[in-house]
């Protein structure tokens, strides 16, 4: 193993872009409010600071809105509001998941979509698409895409789960070689369904495939809160485990900790977590494998109690901001965010590879 792969690798060696770690939790947090700020402040209707305050105040009953304001607090409160939310909820989800899934799988290329999260969610979205109108009528309401995008994501996992288990222990290669299975599976029958679809609906899939927060709505927010945000917590506390895990099964077990739990536990988490995220919002690239490493570089380690909470305000922020540009460049139309995710993560990616791998 090369020095440069020993500096890229999760848990191994230093980076060179090593900042001092007592400074990075308050530069995620800066950041992640900056991006906030910026996603409510910009984009083809401005809002000015005044204009933000003043919508806050009134919401918090602290003083009435200026008749001046109105149009900023239905821009604000209608449309804005909801993205910026579900895009920090969503973003930080899939950052915390693919940093879990790295520490797990002890492999830096590892993201959620191993374990068949993204896979089985497309299935059943476009499942829905295609045949929602023959089985229950067109208007089947706000939410059948996202249930269903839900359940397939929990069911693939589940599937990959049960297949990677032998004897009472899940093996993380058995795992690995399932996901792959299980995603080629699912992609062949989304492309069965998908040439079975008319032009509307192929339309509509193309859309969801790439990702979009235009669906955003105050309605759907607790429950991104609830089945993002408390797995994203869950996810926390079990950064101890995951650094043990860092230097082998054998040797986690050693030092005390319950190997085959912490791993169910995990993949169960980061499942509800990107399921919960993809039923919202569509597939989403890149935020859960790049955003880990970034602050991996940024660290100079992998100690999982620093990576995983940094990771999560870091993919908020990215979210929210890769949001920001995708509804600003062709306004107004809007770019799917999918595609801004994956032009901003693909060139890092390959520097990263050129960089640290080569």
């Amino acid at each position: 193993m090369g020095p440069r792969l020993t500096r890229w690798m999760p848990g191994l060696g230093e980076s060179r872009l090593a900042l001092p770690s007592f400074r990075l939790p308050g530069l995620a947090i800066a950041g992640l409010l900056a991006a906030a700020a910026a996603g409510l402040l910009l984009g083809p209707v401005p809002v000015t600071p005044a204009g933000l305050w003043a919508v806050l105040a009134d919401m918090l009953g602290l003083a009435p809105l200026p008749a001046e304001y109105r149009r900023d607090a239905v821009v604000l409160g209608v449309i804005r509001g909801p993205r910026v939310v579900l895009g920090l909820l969503v973003g930080g989800g899939l950052a915390a998941a693919g940093t879990a899934m790295q520490g797990l799988f002890r492999n830096p290329l590892a993201d959620p979509g191993l374990i068949g999260v993204s896979a089985g969610a497309a299935l059943a979205a476009v499942a829905a698409i295609v045949l929602a109108g023959k089985l229950v009528g067109e208007g089947a309401g706000l939410w059948l895409l996202p249930l269903a995008a839900f359940a397939g994501g929990l069911g693939a996992t589940l599937a990959i789960a049960r297949l990677g288990r032998r004897d009472g222990a899940t093996a993380v290669g058995t795992l690995l070689l399932a996901g792959v299975a299980v995603n080629a599976l699912c992609g062949a029958l989304t492309g069965l369904l998908i040439f079975m679809a008319d032009d509307r609906q192929v339309r509509d899939i193309t859309f969801w495939m790439f990702g979009s927060l235009a669906g955003a709505r105050w309605v759907q927010v607790p429950v991104a809160l609830l089945l993002v945000g408390l797995p994203v917590l869950g996810l926390l506390a079990l950064a101890h485990p995951l650094n043990a895990l860092v230097l082998g099964e054998a040797e986690a077990f050693h030092l005390g900790i319950r190997v085959e739990r912490v791993k169910q536990l995990a993949v169960a988490l980061a499942a509800v977590a990107v399921s919960t995220g993809v039923a919202f919002t569509g597939l989403i690239g890149f935020v859960g494998l790049v955003v880990p490493h970034l602050v991996r570089l940024a660290l100079g380690g992998s100690d999982h109690r620093l990576v995983l909470p940094i990771a999560a305000s870091l993919g908020g922020a990215l979210l929210v901001t890769a949001d920001l540009a995708a509804r600003s460049l062709a306004a107004p139309a809007e770019v799917p965010i999918g595609i801004v995710t994956a032009l901003l993560g693909a060139p890092f990616f390959l520097w990263m590879l050129r960089r640290y791998v080569a």
